[in-house]
C-alpha cells in the first residue's frame, strides 16, 4: 500500500472521525457535524459508534491537537485547513510511517521510502 493510499484511506476518516467526536462532546447535533466535515449524516454516525474509521490510532498528543482544533471549527474550510494542517504535520514528524506500519506488516523495518531526496524534477 502506498502511503497516499495510507493517506486517503485511513488518516483522513480517522481524522474526521476524531473531529466529529470532539464536535459531539461539544454537544453540535450530527446533522450540523456533517454539514461541516462536508459528509453524510450515516457517515458521522458510523464515526461516533465506532464503525467506520476505528483501524489505526493517533498518539495522544495528536488526538488532544485535533479536540483542540475542534473548538475552532465554525465553517468547511476551517475543516479543510485543520485536516491539511495535521496531514502536513503526519509527514513532516513521520508519524505517517508508524500508522502505514499499522495498515501494512509487510513493511521492511527502518523504511524511509518516503523521505528519500527527490528523484525527479517536477516542472510546470
Amino acid at each position: 500500500m502506498q502511503p497516499q493510499e495510507v493517506e486517503v484511506f485511513y488518516i483522513i476518516p480517522t481524522i474526521r472521525k476524531s473531529l466529529a467526536q470532539a464536535l459531539k462532546h461539544q454537544g453540535m447535533p450530527q446533522k450540523n457535524i456533517a454539514e461541516l466535515l462536508s459528509i453524510q449524516a450515516s457517515t458521522v454516525s458510523q464515526y461516533l459508534n465506532n464503525k467506520r474509521a476505528h483501524t489505526i490510532t493517533f498518539p495522544a498528543y495528536l488526538e488532544r491537537e485535533i479536540r483542540q482544533a475542534a473548538t475552532t471549527i465554525k465553517t468547511p474550510t476551517d475543516v479543510i485547513r485543520i485536516i491539511q494542517t495535521i496531514i502536513q504535520h503526519i509527514k513532516t514528524s513521520k508519524t505517517i510511517c508508524d500508522i502505514h506500519r499499522q495498515v501494512s506488516k509487510n513493511l521492511p523495518k527502518g523504511c524511509d521510502a518516503c523521505f528519500i531526496e527527490q528523484l525527479v524534477e517536477v516542472k510546470p
